[in-house]
């Protein structure tokens, strides 16, 4: 699967929004968001998705898929799929969210330990979720042989998600985004969008000062 190709279902789907005022986990604003859960309902879309990352790292053989809890489930299990199609009997496990980054629970550190893992996500930005995942899997005794994203929107780095041998992504957009003190739509007017990111969130802090 081409760049091109993978940007045009998540631009079929809704799932990169432009034009718009959003405010991110970070803090920061913008005006564009990869709206990931626009595409997780699209079941033939994901697949396909899934199936670019399964195709780019079938040679590497994977023993295991894994990725965070709770939309990279879907992507753990598709792509682990699409790798059994392949040819490479690969299983599909997910990490939780814990206090202080991800675990493997259910048995699956159990599975990880001495196989090989591609640790796959939705949307990057900071890397920090992808990063959490990577080094969970090598406390688990896991060897990681690479990560797969669906778009790396943050120009993220290997180096920045604990050095995995390759960190490949489907699409890689650069959003321009601003502190708040310094956000040229906050200046302007701009309603700020409240059905992604954390822009509710914002508007009732705002509210509350």
């Amino acid at each position: 699967m081409t760049e091109s190709e993978a940007l045009e279902i998540l631009q079929s789907h809704q799932a990169i929004l432009r034009d718009t005022h959003v405010v991110f986990t970070s803090g920061r604003h913008g005006n564009a968001y990869v709206n990931k859960d626009a595409i997780y309902p699209a079941t033939s879309a994901i697949s396909k998705l899934c199936r670019g990352i399964a195709e780019h790292f079938v040679n590497s053989n994977p023993d295991i898929v894994a990725a965070p809890a709770i939309g990279g489930i879907i992507l753990s299990q598709w792509t682990a799929a699409h790798l059994v199609e392949l040819g490479c009997p690969a299983l599909s496990v997910y990490a939780e969210k814990v206090d202080d980054g991800f675990a493997f629970r259910r048995g699956y550190n159990q599975l990880i330990t001495d196989r090989s893992v591609l640790v796959v996500e939705d949307i990057v930005t900071t890397g920090g979720s992808l990063k959490a995942v990577v080094e969970s899997v090598r406390t688990e005794g896991g060897n990681v042989i690479g990560t797969g994203v669906l778009c790396n929107r943050g120009g993220v780095t290997p180096e920045q998600v604990a050095e995995p041998p390759e960190l490949f992504a489907l699409t890689n957009l650069q959003l321009e985004t601003w502190d708040e003190a310094e956000c040229p739509l906050c200046n302007d007017g701009v309603p700020v969008n409240t059905d992604v990111g954390k822009g509710r969130e914002f508007l009732e802090r705002q509210s509350a000062q």
